[in-house]
């Protein structure tokens, strides 16, 4: 989840849609980069690499990814429903934009709810009441194998290895 190499690694069309985002929501920018860099040395601290893979400390890795930036960016929007509909923006796109097969996309996209919905029902969760939580999710992560589970799953992270 290197923002930076995935940014380098744009088309322009893609790079476009990305400056098209920030620029809309200029002051959400900030917080997202700082939730991303936090999430990032929270799962090395945790997981060291293996949160790179596809199992569950990935599923971990991106739902509090999307914890992170709903919390950060709710001092800006004041409004814990507009900082998560700005988290499943960005983060949306960030699936859109990143190389990952079908099951990998959707398998993210998935754990990426999970992880605003957990912020919906816990938005003033402190950082370790939030690690903690999701340490337990993660630890019943399901192992998928097609798309089609994935409606059996709602509020549960989900792996693929």
């Amino acid at each position: 989840m290197n923002i930076w190499k995935v940014i380098r690694g744009l088309n322009f069309r893609k790079l476009f849609r990305l400056a098209g985002i920030s620029i809309r929501n200029p002051l959400l920018v900030y917080p997202t980069i700082k939730a991303t860099k936090r999430t990032v040395v929270i799962c090395e601290k945790l997981y060291k690499k293996a949160h790179h893979g596809h199992g569950p400390e990935n599923a971990f890795r991106h739902a509090l990814w999307n914890v992170l930036i709903a919390k950060d960016t709710l001092a800006i929007t004041a409004n814990k429903e507009k900082s998560v509909d700005w988290a499943a923006k960005f983060t949306d796109l960030h699936e859109e934009l990143s190389p990952n097969n079908v099951l990998e996309k959707a398998m993210d996209l998935h754990n990426n709810q999970t992880g605003r919905q957990f912020f919906l029902k816990n938005p003033n969760a402190s950082d370790d009441e939030i690690i903690n939580s999701l340490i337990s999710y993660a630890s019943k992560a399901i192992l998928i194998t097609s798309e089609n589970e994935l409606i059996n799953y709602p509020g549960q992270l989900v792996c693929i290895a």
